[in-house]
């Protein structure tokens, strides 16, 4: 499974936006965006998902039972 930090990085790089630019774009602060890629934990859900919408991406909580299916 790929990380978090890795995907937000990759993606950003596939598009060729500097982390100021894709921040703007995603509607969210350049801190956000670095934190995202730095793989900090302490993360606002709603600014991660603002991010991941620009790949047609969103985090959602998930049972811990839902996972062994």
């Amino acid at each position: 499974m790929k990380r978090l930090s890795d995907f937000v990085k990759e993606k950003r790089k596939e598009v060729n936006l500097t982390q100021e630019e894709f921040a703007e774009r995603a509607g969210v602060a350049l801190t956000v965006v670095r934190k995202i890629e730095q793989g900090k934990t302490n993360l606002n859900m709603e600014k991660v998902n603002l991010v991941l919408r620009m790949f047609g991406h969103e985090l959602a909580p998930v049972k811990s039972k839902d996972l062994h299916k």
